[in-house]
């Protein structure tokens, strides 16, 4: 496989003070030559909501992780099951789709949160939720105007009302910081994303999937009509293909991959368990929010007592970059939290999230591969997006229509960027610019 991050990024070094602990799924390796008649390659969210689908329905499938189920960024993430997917604007996603095609992307958002929902209570996923809809902060006076401005927007787009909050209500609702304001929408919640990936698992294998852990897929080859997948200690043959990898993608596997996404680093930090007079005078909502600005911050006081606090950036993936980052991530905590600034954060870890070069996600047939399908780019919202677009794969592999929530935006095709592997450098003047503005 060839991958772009370094060695460091594929291993245990990014997860080793993760809060979120390892995968509790048994998953053995597969052995000998086998053949079924859908082989998934990933099984984070995309690919375990895919192979719990699939299974549902009877179909005989497997799944084969290169590390444990959950491993990626769905065993890593904040655990915002939120509206998103698309790195684009409203305006944008109008003047590409029209329309009636930002009318079904917005819809699609929402059945993405409600898709995650109902498998938590079908299946019994215990997931530690909780927050009623999220909220965006206002870190400036000008996201605030940007924030006004917007709503509007965002009420006639989502079919929803929203609630503007004034800075100097934002204490009495247990929002302190140093916010110029914030809106609140009606959809998502928070939860626990290990639990809720170790719960998907186990449904698939409830419903007949067989899932492969410390199993790389190092070829995919088609020949008369099916597939052979290798691995190192198997050879699966299959007669159809869901590609599952989104941020942790080889360049090779398969190689219309290459250069079709741009792996990004969110960053994530926890605090020891507060106590009630630490919460009482700090952050003591139960809202999920986010900062609205390009290098956000996104946070949350979990139900155990804990806060979760992350932000984005960072162009390396190596061990010093790895500490810098954790630094990093460390003082942007405090700035936004000066009354927690004596409060340890034991846990502290990182992960890949995926773009596209049109900024929007992709769910679909690979053009070049009959049979073969993928999911990825949910541009740091995936939790809800991924699995959503597993059900839709599930459905597609199967020769089913893909359901109402299957919106042009995403079967548009991604183009690839530019630079080949080294194309995380394009990110840099970005990085720069928005640091540099506060946006």
């Amino acid at each position: 496989m060839i991958r772009i991050l370094s060695d460091f990024a594929y291993g245990d070094g990014p997860t080793r003070t993760c809060f979120w602990g390892p995968s509790t799924v048994s998953a053995p390796k597969p052995q000998g030559d086998q053949h079924v008649q859908v082989a998934v390659i990933g099984a984070g969210y995309t690919g375990l909501s895919a192979a719990l689908h699939l299974a549902q329905q009877g179909a005989d499938i497997t799944v084969l992780e290169a590390q444990s189920p959950g491993w990626g960024a769905s065993g890593r993430n904040g655990g915002f099951c939120c509206l998103g997917g698309t790195a684009l604007t409203g305006g944008q996603i109008r003047k590409r789709v029209g329309k009636d095609g930002l009318r079904h992307w917005r819809q699609t958002e929402v059945a993405a949160i409600n898709t995650v929902r109902t498998l938590l209570s079908r299946h019994k996923i215990q997931a530690d939720t909780h927050s009623d809809g999220e909220t965006i902060l206002a870190h400036s006076a000008r996201a605030m105007r940007a924030l006004r401005a917007e709503r509007g927007e965002l009420e006639t787009e989502y079919g929803v009302s929203t609630t503007l909050h004034e800075a100097e209500e934002l204490p009495q609702l247990g929002m302190r910081g140093a916010y110029h304001g914030a809106l609140t929408l009606q959809h998502g919640f928070g939860l626990n994303p290990r639990k809720y990936a170790d719960g998907l698992a186990r449904a698939a294998m409830t419903a007949g999937a067989r899932i492969f852990a410390n199993s790389p897929v190092r070829h995919v080859t088609r020949q008369n009509g099916s597939f052979t997948l290798t691995t190192p200690t198997a050879r699966i043959r299959a007669d159809k293909v869901i590609f599952a990898t989104n941020g942790y993608s080889s360049e090779d596997v398969p190689p219309w991959m290459r250069a079709r996404f741009l792996p990004l680093q969110s960053n994530v930090l926890v605090t020891r368990v507060l106590t009630p007079e630490e919460i009482a005078t700090g952050w003591s909502s139960a809202q999920m929010a986010y900062t609205h600005q390009t290098l956000l911050h996104y946070f949350r006081l979990m139900p155990n007592g804990q806060f979760l606090f992350g932000m984005r950036g960072g162009l390396f993936t190596g061990p010093q970059s790895f500490a810098a980052l954790q630094r990093r991530t460390r003082q942007q905590f405090q700035r936004a939290f000066p009354f927690w600034r004596h409060v340890e954060t034991p846990y502290s870890w990182n992960g890949a999230l995926a773009f596209a070069s049109d900024l929007s996600p992709y769910a679909g047939p690979i053009p070049e591969m009959p049979d073969a399908f993928t999911a990825f780019a949910y541009h740091g919202n995936g939790v809800a997006m991924a699995t959503h677009t597993g059900a839709i794969l599930a459905r597609l592999a199967l020769g089913q229509d893909a359901g109402d929530h299957y919106p042009q935006l995403m079967q548009n095709l991604p183009k690839r960027f530019p630079l080949g592997r080294y194309r995380r450098l394009l990110m840099a003047p970005a990085y720069v610019a928005a640091a540099l503005s506060g946006r």
